[in-house]
This record gives C-alpha cells, structure tokens and sequence, in this order.
C-alpha cells in the first residue's frame, strides 16, 4: 500500500452514491431499534487516521484473523456463485435455504482476538492505519451507537459491488441506531489470497466498521470449485455472526447477479425456485443492492475515491457465470435491446411472488388432507385429482420433505403423480428415502427399506 498524507475530502454525493445509500438505508431501517435512535454528539472532528465514513463512534477495530477451526466452521461443499468473491452471486437453486445464525450474544467489543489453531494459526492484529491515496477517509459528523444496538456484518471482498455495500453502510449504519462491521473470507483458492483478504480489512477500518472479521476457510471440492467455495463461504458467514451475534450478514449482490441467476436456472431447467433468483431476505442474509445495477456500484466506488479490487476469476471463462455475464447477456441486450436484465429481475420477482403463495397455499391444504401414520403419511386420492398439477405436485413435495426430509426431483415428482393422473393398477414407486404407493383411496407415503445392500443390517 503506497503512503500519504491522510485525504480531509468528504466524498462527492452523486447519483451513484446516493443509490446506494438509499438501498442501504431501507435495510437497516427494518433492524434498527424502534424505541430510540442514534445520538448525536458534538465532538472535535476525527483525527488523522481515524474512522472514516460513517464514523460510528467506535475505535479502529484490530482484525481478528482466524481460521475454520477458529470460527467453528467445518469445511463444506455445495451449490453457485463466483469463487474469490465473498459477495459472490447465489447460483444455486436453494438461495432461500440459508441457515439463520444464531441468537444475539453479548456484543463483542471494539477488539476481539481470536485464538488460533495448528491448521490456521492466528495473524498477528492489522492494525488501522491512517488514510491514504488507496483507501481515502472522509471525515463526517461523529455519531455514537449504543453498545447494544443491533449489529450487521457486511460480507466483504473489496471488490466494488461489497466495497459500495461497505461504504454505503458505514455511512447509514449509525444513523439507524445499527452497529455495523464486516467479514472478510479468505478461500486461499489464488497465491495473494492473504494479502487481498488484509486489504479489505484495510478498507474496512478505515470506514469505521467495527469489527472487523478475516477468516481463512478450506475449499472442498464436492460440486465443483464454485460450489465448493460458496459453501465454505456461508458456513464462514454463518460462524461469524453466530460468534458475534449479528443479527443480519449483508450481501453485495445486484440486479445484474440476479440477472445472470435467472439466465442459468432457466438454461438448467430448475423449476420456479431457481428462476425466481436470490430473494432480497433469507434468513440471516439481506441484499440490499439487488435493485441497482453493477455499474452503479463501481461509479459509486469511483465517485468516493476507493479502488476495488478485482477478482481473476470474475473475468475466467472457465466458470459458466462469467460466460453469461460476458457473452450471454451481452448478446441479449445487443439482439432484443436494452433493459433484458431489468425484465430478468422483474420476472424472478413475480415468480417468486408466486412461489411463495403456491407454497403457503399447499401448506394449508396439506394440513387439511394430511393424515399421519406411525410408518408415514397418505394423502387421499381424490383430493390430490381434484387439484392443479402445480398444487398437486407441491402437495407431494410437502409430504415427502416434511415426513422424510428428502427433496425430490421433477421427475421423481410427476412419476407419484401418476398414481393420480394415470392410475392402471401399478405398484408402488420405490425412491431413495421413500415408498409411495396407492392403497384403499390413498397415496401412502413411508420410509424405503433401508435393508437392502446394507451389510451391518440385521437379517
């Protein structure tokens, strides 16, 4: 990092910086206190090297480095999304899924060692350093958060969409009454994946962002490198906001990821649970960005002075979403004309309005028809023939999710509905967890044999 003498200039309020404040603001409204709000101090303004945007009154925190034995995480494979990024778009069809973190602890205070362990020892604390060329500071009005506001935890990989997301939430975090830090994951996946990682933790002190979070994770190889990475890195969220009790992990996602989700379900034949994209909230997780395009987020890096970083792999052909972001969507644009990637976004929010009802509206249906068994549950024939193959089809999913915690296939699925819609005397249909068979009116739902091939079972 080059030195200089720290920058006084506050950042420019253009278009692009005030979208994403805006976006961020209408998120941490939704978490913040609602019997008080921040308070407001008079107080000398910051010293050189002090946090910068968004000051929230908070000294610079150290950054706890850590590992997947410091953080509890297990090393973890599945589904989507870039590898270095810890922003990274959700291309799974599960981005709803996400485990909730959890609940709130004591907060943690300003500095918070972690201890490390043989496999990943701990770094020694990166201390805050003053502002420079590379990561300006930009004094604003001091405010003070209670120490036992809510705390978000902004998922940073110093790339522009995170990087807009971290300022914009220095920023406004305060002014809610929030307390607001930042995670920073390490997939160790490139040869300066360390040195990227500290950068970001960097830039994050220097916004104020209190505290500070580098975890190093180890990348499996289940399901393909950006699967793998993407699993270790929210099992690396979820730790980290269990460990500080969190109430929310913000994501830098944006309409062109939810683009580029929607453009791969539909090639993958996913169903409407992939094409309805990332929702906005899951869980843990908040996007507030998924609004705004990508190039708002990097006008608004630009227009504040910071220099992202870039990652390798978002431009690597060898991955499929950066083939849709670079040739795919490009060709849609230039062939069908501009706004393919706003009506993508359009269209995964009204499928997953949809999604959503369906769901709730097969649930209270289930509840009506469900009956339960020692060995499992049947739902009466009639009723499900009576139904929309889409609730028809729900209703069996339901069943055989909640009864034998299996998540079946379209395939899988429209082979037991046609004990419904093509009944001729068949038998039962065997699938891996479940049997299903038509009995006396029913379709009877029960756990397969589990016998068969096992060796250590009794016999």
């Amino acid at each position: 990092m080059t030195s200089g003498a720290p920058s006084d200039r506050r950042p420019r309020l253009t278009p692009a910086v005030a979208d994403v404040r805006r976006a961020v603001r209408a998120v941490l409204t939704d978490l913040a206190p609602r019997a008080r709000g921040p308070r407001r101090v008079d107080a000398a303004p910051a010293a050189a090297g002090a946090p910068g945007v968004g000051n929230s009154g908070v000294a610079p925190t150290t950054v706890a480095r850590g590992g997947v034995g410091n953080s509890g995480v297990a090393p973890a494979t599945v589904a989507g999304g870039g590898v270095g990024n810890s922003g990274d778009p959700d291309a799974s069809s599960g981005a709803a899924g996400f485990p909730a973190a959890g609940s709130r602890g004591t907060p943690e205070p300003a500095t918070r060692p972690v201890a490390g362990t043989p496999e990943f020892p701990t770094h020694e604390p990166v201390g805050a350093e003053p502002a420079t060329p590379e990561f300006p500071t930009h004094e604003l009005a001091p405010t003070t958060v209670p120490a036992d506001a809510p705390l978000v935890l902004v998922a940073l990989s110093g790339g522009p969409d995170s990087l807009a997301l971290a300022a914009a939430t220095a920023f406004e975090a305060p002014r809610a009454g929030v307390r607001a830090g930042a995670v920073i994951v390490d997939h160790g996946l490139q040869a300066a994946s360390a040195e990227v990682a500290d950068r970001a933790a960097r830039q994050a002190q220097q916004l104020g962002l209190a505290p500070v979070l580098v975890r190093r994770v180890e990348v499996g190889t289940e399901g393909g490198p950006e699967a793998a990475a993407r699993t270790a890195r929210y099992a690396a969220f979820d730790a980290a906001a269990a460990e500080t009790g969190a109430a929310a992990v913000l994501l830098g996602h944006t309409l062109d990821d939810q683009a580029e989700t929607v453009l791969l379900g539909l090639a993958r034949g996913s169903g409407a649970s992939s094409l309805h994209g990332m929702p906005a909230t899951a869980g843990l997780y908040r996007r507030p960005l998924l609004a705004l395009r990508r190039a708002t987020t990097i006008a608004a890096c630009a227009d504040a002075g910071f220099e992202p970083w870039t990652d390798p792999h978002n431009s690597d052909p060898a991955y499929t979403r950066v083939r849709v972001r670079e040739h795919v969507l490009p060709v849609l644009e230039r062939e069908l004309g501009p706004g393919v990637a706003e009506a993508l976004a359009r269209t995964a929010d009204q499928l997953r309005e949809d999604d959503e009802a369906l769901d709730r509206f097969a649930e209270e249906v289930a509840e009506e028809l469900a009956e339960h068994a020692e060995a499992g549950i049947s739902l009466p024939v009639a009723a499900l023939a009576s139904n929309p193959a889409a609730l028809r089809q729900r209703l069996i999913r339901l069943a055989v999710s909640s009864e034998f915690h299996v998540s079946l296939s379209r395939a899988q699925t429209l082979e037991i509905a046609r004990l419904v819609t093509d009944w001729h005397g068949q038998g039962p249909v065997h699938l891996p967890g479940v049997r299903v068979e038509r009995r006396a009116g029913l379709l009877v739902f029960s756990a397969a044999e589990t016998t068969e091939g096992n060796p250590d079972a009794a016999g």
